[in-house]
């Protein structure tokens, strides 16, 4: 009998990295598509298999055909917002394109289970919160539009026999997220800028505000969400806390834990940005059995105190 992978894509970056980690370590065989335009070689488990390639080409797809696959964890992707307005084909075919040709690739040789990594970002700006899963999108950047996209394709391919968990996740955090990458990840952006050069460059109001999950957190679901699409055509969840958590609390976390002093230099936001945003994660614990355990000042400590010896 062939030996059967789950492919986690973009195991190179700090979700999937995670991801890959925690499912070697409950005994799978873990496979990875990966084009290291923002992952690191370095991160990939060293018992995951590796293809390098982009997941919005075909013949990349093809390379897959050597292997059994028995579930996709579809994780990579371009995820920054602001990206999305500068290169807005790159976008569309890092997150939605590659989207489908998986989903093509499930249908043809029969994988059932498809867990997606989709965003909070497909919401946009609400005038009700905190939002829940059945808050109408407004999206407000090409990434956020692709997402969606790709959400919707993902429930029409259910009906071909695939089952589906769009996880919808929220700002994630944590050791090991990518500190080089200043347009991705408003918390390791900060910090980043705060260790390297004592000095922050906030894009947009202080008083923005963002839900803030950890990375263990964040894994966690990833395992919940395999586990009901056992049993469950779709689903779709908000990875959240619950609580909103504002752009000076953060400022006050990283100078309250960085040894040095710290300027902050407040200019305009990024197109497309969201103001503030926090989510209901109720479904999610009634449903997938998940709910966060680390609180985020302790979660914003272990990331400080990993990221001076790792920056």
């Amino acid at each position: 009998m062939n030996k059967e992978y789950i492919l986690v894509t973009g195991a190179a970056g700090f979700v999937g990295s995670a991801v890959a980690n925690r499912l070697n370590s409950l005994g799978f065989n873990t496979i990875t598509i990966d084009n290291l335009s923002t992952g690191e070689k370095e991160v990939i488990p060293s018992e995951t298999l590796f293809i390098e390639g982009n997941l919005g080409e075909q013949n990349t797809i093809n390379k897959l055909n050597d292997y059994t696959i028995s579930a996709i964890f579809h994780i990579a992707g371009q995820s920054s917002g602001e990206i999305s307005f500068e290169n807005p084909s790159y976008d569309l075919q890092s997150n939605t394109e590659s989207t489908l040709l998986l989903l093509k690739f499930a249908q043809e040789n029969k994988i059932k289970h498809f867990i997606y990594a989709s965003t909070m970002s497909v919401y946009g700006n609400q005038s009700v919160l905190p939002v829940v899963e059945t808050t109408n999108p407004n999206p407000s950047s090409f990434y956020a539009c692709g997402k969606l996209a790709s959400e919707n394709y993902l429930k029409i391919y259910t009906t071909l026999g695939i089952n589906v968990v769009c996880l919808r996740l929220f700002n994630i955090y944590g050791p090991g997220q990518n500190m080089k990458n200043l347009k991705q990840g408003m918390l390791s952006i900060y910090l980043a800028q705060a260790l390297n050069d004592s000095k922050i460059v906030v894009k947009g109001s202080v008083d923005r505000f963002r839900d803030f999950v950890y990375i263990d957190d964040v894994v966690e679901a990833f395992l919940k969400a395999y586990k009901y699409s056992e049993t469950n055509s779709f689903g779709t969840f908000n990875i959240c806390t619950n609580k909103p958590r504002y752009v000076y609390e953060l400022l006050d976390n990283i100078k309250k834990n960085c040894d040095n002093l710290i300027d902050i230099e407040i200019i305009d936001g990024t197109p497309g940005d969201q103001f503030g945003i926090f989510g209901s994660n109720w479904k999610a614990k009634n449903e997938l059995k998940w709910e966060p355990k680390v609180d985020f000042d302790e979660g914003v400590q272990k990331m400080i105190s990993w990221a001076k010896n790792n920056i």
